[in-house]
């Protein structure tokens, strides 16, 4: 294994994670190669939440793996928090507590520790949260978030210090096969062999499978994120998963608030070249607006507060809602981890372990048959892709 060469494509939480693990367990060369900077994509424009109250078996698994990194590596990662001082909440309104309270037994059952909140207890807690009297939140004390300009610096900062090679600027125009495997990466009018790649170039995922004739059924969607200007104190609050009003909220350093939410009328867009650049997507600046008196009865210091930043992300999901990671079948050496619809950084230290456990062993340390990239029908795939989808449609995961 120390003499192998591993390929990633894609300088994201996810990329960057792999590369991580691959080094952690023995793997010999490591190279990223990443068209922009390092995290420039959806990485430096997602929330950083992460919670363990997922909806299935395998994703609770795995989050299991990630949440237990995250703590880890707060402590092993210079200048990196993982913030988990009030866990993370999420918010139901009667209409979807019965979703919800439907997974509650799966949780008892794979030991997954939760509270169940009335609004007067999640008032009464974070006195800054003003929820309506009919809502419930569950409340997951391992959860918290990150923020991810801190969690990026200090995990390519690690990699350096591994020996990871990280290639940014440099786009990856295709996969050389050979005999139905994958032997390396077209880039820069060069070919750089390798014995495995790892896609993980998440909303570009689809261009670049292309070229190697393999189609997965993902579809990718716009996403906003908003930075307030700084609060005369702290907002003391866990980040909240907030279905009811479309997003999420949570504190963000310097006593500032972020707050970021879907738009449920656009429908998905079609990305056919990854070379194409996040400074391309169109967004509507008035939106923020929006959003903020979506969530001002919730959080009421969001009234008459500046805004610093506006980021425009993309959030990229399967056609069942679960993540799209591992080995293609008929493909050797290839492998990918996309579609964690919006809790792509939520997953990265699992994700990247996963991922680094099948390229340096060739199996991993729990079952992802549910999430193989193989569970899809060909006919099905197609379909997907070639339709239209409002965001509303798409499977509502968050984080």
């Amino acid at each position: 294994m120390a003499d192998r060469h591993a390929i990633i494509v894609g300088g994201g939480v996810t990329g960057l994670s792999t590369a991580y693990h691959l080094k952690r367990l023995g793997y010999g060369d490591v190279t990223i190669f990443e068209k922009d900077a390092i995290g420039a994509g959806s990485s430096s424009r997602a929330a950083g939440i992460s919670t363990g109250l997922l909806w299935t078996k395998t994703g609770i698994l795995a989050r299991k793996t990630a949440l237990r990194r995250f703590r880890e590596m707060s402590r092993e990662l210079d200048g990196y928090v993982f913030h988990n001082e009030h866990g993370c909440l999420g918010l139901f309104s009667p209409e979807l507590w019965p979703g919800r309270a439907a997974l509650l037994p799966l949780y008892d059952e794979w030991d997954v520790p939760y509270q169940v909140l009335s609004a007067a207890e999640i008032r009464r807690r974070w006195p800054m949260l003003n929820p309506p009297d009919d809502h419930l939140g569950v409340l997951d004390p391992l959860g918290g978030y990150s923020e991810p300009p801190e969690y990026l610096a200090a995990l390519t900062a690690k990699l350096k210090q591994q020996g990871v090679r990280i290639v940014t600027g440099a786009t990856v125009e295709g996969i050389e096969t050979r005999n139905s495997r994958a032997v390396g990466v077209r880039t820069e009018g060069r070919v750089v062999q390798g014995d495995a790649v790892v896609v993980a170039n998440y909303a570009w995922v689809l261009p670049l499978l292309k070229t190697v004739d393999i189609a997965i059924p993902a579809k990718t969607f716009l996403h906003r994120r908003y930075v307030s200007a700084p609060l005369a104190g702290p907002f003391v609050a866990p980040p909240v998963n907030a279905d009811p009003y479309s997003g999420y909220v949570r504190p963000a350093d310097g006593n500032r608030i972020l707050v970021g939410a879907e738009t449920p009328d656009l429908d998905d867009i079609k990305l056919t070249d990854f070379r194409s650049r996040y400074e391309q997507l169109e967004d509507d600046p008035a939106l923020r607006d929006d959003v903020v008196a979506r969530f001002a009865d919730f959080v009421p210091a969001l009234r008459g507060l500046e805004w610093e930043t506006r980021k425009v992300g993309l959030l990229s999901f399967s056609m069942d809602g679960e993540p799209i990671l591992g080995p293609f079948g008929g493909m050797d050496g290839l492998f990918v981890g996309v579609c964690f619809h919006s809790g792509g950084f939520s997953y990265n230290p699992a994700s990247g372990y996963y991922l680094a456990e099948f390229v340096a062993n060739g199996r991993t340390s729990i079952d992802l048959t549910a999430f193989s990239p193989d569970r899809f029908a060909a006919d099905e795939t197609a379909a997907y892709i070639a339709s239209t989808v409002p965001q509303r449609n798409a499977a509502r995961r968050r984080h």
